[in-house]
């Protein structure tokens, strides 16, 4: 195993002095800036969910200059093909005038991708990125294409407006390492928010990190110790979302159809390892396996017709899981 050059302790303060440098252009968001940094982390990609106007493009963009990488923008619609994604091979002709074939990319060569309103594209077009989110690489006209690391897709879509929309299948959504959502600000914020919009600010944001940093962060991820009770924890928080299991909740039983994916187990312990790193220590507690459990899991439980019905939220079922399952089995 190769030996990572960056010390445990060092990724806590690099996180803040990121964090520092996007409040020149951010309002608020902690919450997001941390889930997408612990996706970066973890190697994971995130579904943001928000309504227009709460500043998830801009996070975006501006974590990508902090971080040094390469930004690109996907704007999803309904006439949208997949080799508006991935490229395309365009004949071309040389100086000697002979004509051939040369692959032109499209912007999923990129290392922060912006899928942005990724449900108003059709299934066929959302399937494109499937292979680039799971494999690191695309493949067009038989040949592969690798995608330069770290590579992450931060999809966003309304909440409000679904006339017109393609909802994403669950097999796409549970390729999400994260959901996140983004909250309306409240008067403090939208005050700040006014303030920096509306003045005369020409202040950039500079670099704090760069693709090998995140690359030693993902390494180092993977080498922090996890506990077996901590582990078996996480795992008895997937089982009780399933309505079949024995540790499944009353709620779960009342108002699930179909619990978490194994994805969902392997997100909560990967995330959880990356933000115990970011609170400076190098081993995972009960602590950091809470509150990784929401932006986990809530993408990957399906709610049953009398769920619907009655308006429950995934959030409901996880508070609830969380709240009746022990973290040390009697």
């Amino acid at each position: 195993m190769k030996e990572s050059r960056m010390e445990p302790e060092m990724v806590g303060p690099l996180f803040q002095a990121v964090s520092e440098e996007l409040s020149k252009s951010i309002v608020g968001q902690r919450a997001l800036i941390e889930g997408v940094f612990v996706c970066m982390m973890c190697a994971g990609h995130a579904l943001i969910e928000g309504v227009p106007g709460v500043g998830k493009t801009l996070v975006v963009k501006s974590l990508s200059q902090v971080l040094d990488l390469k930004y690109t923008r996907i704007q999803f619609t309904p006439d949208l093909m997949p080799a508006d994604i991935l490229g395309t091979n365009v004949l071309m002709q040389d100086e000697r005038g002979m004509r051939h074939f040369e692959f032109q990319k499209g912007p999923i060569f990129g290392q922060v991708v912006l899928a942005d309103e990724i449900n108003r594209a059709t299934p066929k077009t959302q399937s494109a990125l499937l292979e680039a989110m799971q494999e690191g690489k695309v493949t067009v006209f038989g040949t592969e294409y690798a995608l330069d690391p770290p590579f992450i897709v931060l999809a966003t879509q309304n909440p409000i407006e679904m006339e017109g929309t393609y909802p994403l299948p669950e097999a796409q959504i549970d390729r999400f390492f994260f959901k996140l959502l983004v909250e309306f600000p409240d008067a403090f914020h939208l005050g700040q928010i006014v303030d920096k919009t509306t003045q005369d600010d020409t202040e950039g944001l500079k670099k704090v990190l760069g693709a090998e940093e995140i690359l030693e962060m993902r390494r180092l991820v993977r080498q922090v110790p996890i506990a077996s009770h901590v582990r078996d924890y996480a795992i008895r928080l997937v089982l009780a979302t399933h309505p079949k299991e024995k540790q499944g909740t009353e709620m779960t039983k009342k108002y699930v159809r179909y619990g978490s994916s194994p994805r969902g187990v392997q997100s909560l312990v990967l995330a959880a390892k990356a933000r115990a790193l970011l609170q400076g220590r190098y081993n995972v507690a009960f602590e950091d396996i809470k509150i990784v459990v929401l932006g986990s899991l809530r993408h990957r439980i399906l709610l049953n017709f009398r769920g619907e019905a009655e308006g429950i939220q995934p959030e409901d079922i996880l508070k609830d899981v969380l709240a009746r399952t022990p973290t040390l089995q009697g």
